[in-house]
């Protein structure tokens, strides 16, 4: 198959460009997006599906490559290992759009892959890999509905900038991650620096021009180049097996889907469905064992969404009872541990987290590599870790690190929360949000639970930070319903859930997961307008449990000090191999960190040993004074007098005429050397530094 490309202008002369037919040739679906110099392969291919698999296995994988960027991997390897956080991030924007464009029952496996063949740290990757998923599956033969477009927007000078290089990122307050199809947003992800709710319906809008320029391009470049499309297999439950399931359990069903309790709802639903199965059994025994379980798991499963779907839009009835913009009860503690630096429970019905916050210096700070960066390695002093243990769903399983889905739960609420961290501060802070209990939201009470954290701890803040989800449930006949504050039923069985962050006056982070193919961007705006109002209830209640942070830092937590210095004294400060600051950090038992600009942070386990260490960093770095006395030791003796170590390393002299208020006839006859002395600095030369001291005037001073 010949190159195939395709050239076209999305933001004034800036332009994408979409070609097929040149590498990866035996893909299903192969294609390349280049904007600038950056370059992504994405590639589709697919498979027969897993043996007794009811669920679509969609893979996604998204590699950086260090020689795309010029670059050696770092370590003794020398060689890629496993995928990065950013890596995994991508590979979680690049799923979720496209997953709900395949057909039900197509359980096929499919892989994306999208590898950087060239960065060109300006223009960012990811949406480029974003976009080719698209593009590679609309070239394949699979049964994708798309395409679907993705931008990066940024809000720079009040101005909407579709993929902003990384130079303007720098100075955006928005980073809004969308992909969509013309008219239609499916997933948005994101932070902000307290923008509006106005703000962020203008900024999809923008995205959406954008992205129908995406989309037209992929469809005629499918036409050119595509495969034609094949008929897949769909794996249905028969219509006669899902009609009998219906007719057992109604007058039962609905009765389970009402039941309040996570648990107890969970337990019956498994109660009616072996009941079921058994009933049922004699009627198909044309079916085998495994295809028998494998349809009825289906076929339960979607007549429970039906049902549960039915109830809530045709009664707005809810399983735990609530009306649709009620929130969840609520209740927040801090100071919930001891030794900790700082800590909160917070609790939104059966959803529990446990957020503990600790204070470090430079040392504790996260070194994050990025490859497509020109800087490659720069250090993170604010990051919060999400833990999901399986005791949280009450449920028993492989204990492994953290997934996807932890890494992509926790970096949604650490861009929340970062917001509100000082620039200035000097500590280096982990939060870490253990869930004690889920059905629903945990990285929203994650948030939330941060928040309070890092007040016990006496981090200021410059403001709470709350986190809340929105669901919707839709019919066939384009109902549409909204839910405040969804619940993991709500969340398994409706359409959405929409992730919103921020404070009382703008929004902080964001997040929408879609199971449709796609909503009006007004119908998410309704969604954006519930979230802010439920999440200023949420905040009333935070801070009636704690209203500000703690006037000063943990008890428990490290003392730290900052001074400036005069960078020409860092050398001094460090000393010959570092002999003077790894002396003074050993004897008083702290840490020191030097920056090049004179920013000298200290750090030690107490006050006492705080003061101890800036003393002798002091010493170290202190200028002399013209008319300021000392105490200095004398280092060496000349006729015509004796030269003083007033400060470390900064000697004076003081001349034999300086001794004393009479006639001196040999410096010895005063002082020898090893000997200290009292003296004052009489003259500085500004030209050469050299310091003149005087004894006999430091005497006279002090009046002895």
């Amino acid at each position: 198959m010949a190159e195939e490309k395709i050239v076209f202008q999305f933001d004034g002369e800036r332009t994408m460009e979409f070609s097929t037919g040149k590498v990866a040739k035996l893909a299903n679906g192969a294609c390349l997006v280049r904007m600038g110099d950056s370059i992504v392969l994405t590639t589709a291919c697919s498979g027969a599906p897993r043996e007794g698999t009811d669920f679509f296995p969609l893979q996604v994988d998204y590699r950086e490559k260090y020689a795309a960027a010029g670059k050696f991997p770092g370590g003794y390897i020398k060689r890629e290992g496993r995928p990065s956080t950013k890596e995994i991030l991508t590979c979680r924007m690049i799923d979720r759009p496209i997953r709900p464009l395949f057909p039900k029952g197509f359980f096929d496996e499919v892989q994306i892959c999208g590898t950087m063949l060239s960065a060109d740290g300006v223009n960012e990757p990811d949406v480029l890999a974003m976009v080719g998923a698209s593009l590679s599956l609309m070239l394949s033969d699979l049964p994708f509905d798309g395409p679907i477009g993705a931008v990066r927007v940024g809000l720079i000078d009040d101005q909407f900038v579709i993929n902003p290089t990384r130079a303007q990122m720098e100075k955006s307050k928005l980073e809004l991650i969308y992909a969509g199809r013309p008219g239609q947003v499916i997933m948005i992800e994101g932070e902000a620096d307290f923008v509006t709710e106005e703000q962020m319906r203008q900024a999809m809008y923008k995205a959406d021009e954008a992205i129908t320029k995406q989309c037209e391009a992929q469809i005629e470049l499918a036409k050119k180049a595509g495969r034609p499309k094949k008929d897949y297999k769909l794996y249905l439950v028969p219509e006669e097996l899902q009609k009998a399931m219906e007719e057992f359990c109604a007058g039962r069903i609905e009765e389970v889907c009402v039941i309040p309790g996570k648990e107890d709802r969970s337990v019956a639903m498994d109660a009616l469905r072996a009941d079921m199965r058994e009933a049922l059994r004699e009627r198909f025994a044309d079916l085998d064992d495994q295809e028998y379980g494998f349809m009825t798991a289906i076929g339960f499963d979607d007549h429970v969404r039906d049902v549960t779907r039915r109830i809530i839009l045709t009664k707005q009835f809810r399983p735990d009872g609530r009306g649709i913009t009620d929130i969840r009860p609520l209740s927040a503690e801090v100071a919930v541990l001891p030794v900790v630096h700082g800590s909160a429970l917070f609790s939104r019905g059966e959803t529990q987290a446990l957020v503990i916050t600790t204070l470090g210096n430079e040392k504790d700070a996260q070194e994050i590599e990025d490859i497509t960066s020109p800087e490659s390695v720069y250090n993170k002093r604010f990051y919060l870790h999400y833990n999901f243990p399986n005791f949280s769903v009450g449920e028993v399983g492989r204990i492994a690190g953290p997934g996807r889905r932890e890494i992509g739960h926790g970096n949604l609420a650490e861009r929340s929360v970062s917001k509100v961290i000082p620039k200035d501060f000097p500590y280096v802070i982990r939060c870490v949000s253990e869930i004690m209990s889920s059905n629903g939201s945990t990285s929203m009470a994650s948030v939330c639970g941060a928040t309070l954290s890092l007040m016990d701890a006496g981090v200021p803040i410059t403001a709470p930070v709350a986190g809340i989800s929105c669901g919707l449930v839709t019919d066939d006949n384009g109902q549409a319903l909204l839910l405040t504050d969804i619940i993991g039923a709500e969340d398994h069985f409706g359409d959405m859930d929409f992730k919103v962050c921020g404070t009382r006056t703008g929004i902080t982070g964001f997040q929408l997961d879609l199971k449709l193919p796609g909503i009006p961007i007004e119908l998410l705006c309704e969604g954006m307008e519930r979230d802010r109002v439920a999440r200023l209830k949420i905040l009333d209640v935070m801070e009636a449990c704690i209203a500000e942070p703690r006037p000063e830092i943990s008890e428990r937590a490290p003392r730290m000090e900052v001074i400036t210095i005069n960078p020409e004294k860092i050398g001094a400060l460090i000393g010959p191999g570092g002999k003077n600051i790894r002396a003074i950090t050993e004897e008083t038992c702290t840490s020191i960190d030097i920056d090049d600009d004179g920013t000298v942070k200290i750090m030690a386990a107490d006050k006492q040993h705080l003061e101890a260490a800036l003393e002798r960093v002091h010493a170290c770095t202190a200028e002399a004074e013209i008319g300021k006395i000392y105490r200095g030791k004398v280092v060496s003796i000349r006729d015509f007098g004796a030269f003083v170590e007033i400060l470390p390393g900064m000697e004076g002299l003081l001349h034999i005429s300086e001794l004393a208020d009479y006639r001196v006839n040999k410096v010895t006859d005063i002082c020898e050397e090893g000997q200290y002395v009292t003296v004052k600095v009489v003259d500085i030369d500004p030209a050469s530094g050299k310091i003149r001291l005087s004894r006999k005037a430091a005497l006279k001073e002090l009046g002895e």
